[in-house]
């Protein structure tokens, strides 16, 4: 199945995001964006003051589309939710709004919006919303008695969806990545899309409708961990340009010592052995030699290779 990230087309003004809709399940139609069952459940902020929260849009996660017969994903990166984030405040949209994606209704304005920047400290965790960093944030005041007890107090809507229009990624004219080689770019891609894929898959281990545990190893050296620090070091300097979001990502968890799973150490074991002669370590500001660092490196090669053999995946 096709997995497609949609983009923001900065050239044309009719990208973005139009509404907020208010929904009882996230609905997949046309134009629609939504949120699976576990993401777009909504927080009473205020009952006195009909406030609700939750989550409008998620970075990296695959939604399901249907166009007729056509299924596929797709997926925004965290660039894009910060984007859209902001265009829809600055062209005014935030008390356009919906039912159900079908019906126009008045009373419902957006009055915070924000960008989750910290695992533990992001307003969104103090009412049990457990989203990732670089999720796009709502709380939405209720002006609408009828909306407010008919549909919010019965249970009739439980989340957020959005409504707008993206462009597909792959329609839009290749553009040239700073000092980041084709072969670079193409590997890692690639890692991103098997990071998008692993994800579906365990979306899909289920049972006993209990979400099926996979095991984690953090028994990576050192070694590993510096050359992810350095690579973030290195990448700083250079303000970030190198890697995808899933590279820095990686980087992140692998600096932190955080564990990782089997899925996780193919990708890294991979990406590793395919990128490893774009690495010069004389070439401290090339893409080639930071997104391998990010990923742990050499040491991060030689342990993925050792611990896929452990476990007799390899």
């Amino acid at each position: 199945m096709r997995i497609v990230e949609l983009i923001l087309d900065e050239d044309n003004e009719a990208t973005g995001i139009d509404a907020i809709s208010i929904v009882e399940s996230p609905a997949i139609e046309e134009d629609f964006i939504a949120l699976n069952n576990q993401e777009v459940n909504l927080a009473e902020v205020s009952k006195e003051k009909k406030i609700l929260m939750g989550a409008l849009l998620i970075p990296n996660k695959p939604i399901y589309r249907r166009n007729g017969e056509d299924e596929y994903y797709i997926y925004f990166s965290k660039d894009t939710v910060l984007k859209a984030s902001q265009m829809y405040l600055m062209k005014g949209n935030q008390s356009n709004a919906t039912l159900e994606h079908q019906y126009e209704v008045n009373g419902l304005t957006l009055v915070e919006s924000w960008i989750v920047e910290d695992e533990v400290h992001d307003k969104s965790r103090k009412y049990g919303m457990k989203v990732p960093i670089g999720t796009w944030m709502g709380t939405v005041k209720v002006n609408n008695d009828t909306l407010w007890q008919e549909f919010v107090k019965t249970g009739k809507v439980k989340g957020f969806s959005i409504e707008g229009y993206f462009a597909d990624k792959m329609e839009r004219p290749k553009e040239p990545i700073n000092d980041f080689s084709s072969q670079i770019e193409e590997a890692e891609a690639n890692e991103f899309l098997s990071y998008i894929r692993s994800i579906i898959k365990d979306d899909k281990r289920v049972k006993g409708g209990k979400r099926r545990e996979l095991e984690s190893y953090t028994d990576y050296p050192d070694a590993v961990k510096n050359n992810a620090k350095r690579g973030i070091e290195l990448n700083e300097k250079i303000n970030n340009k190198c890697a995808t979001d899933v590279g820095k990502i990686r980087a992140q968890q692998l600096a932190q010592g955080k564990p990782i799973s089997e899925e996780t150490i193919k990708r890294m074991y991979s990406y590793l052995s395919r990128a490893e002669e774009y690495y010069n370590e004389k070439d401290l500001e090339a893409c080639g030699t930071i997104s391998y660092l990010l990923w742990g490196g050499k040491a991060g090669k030689r342990w993925a290779e050792s611990k896929l053999k452990e476990l007799n995946k390899l």
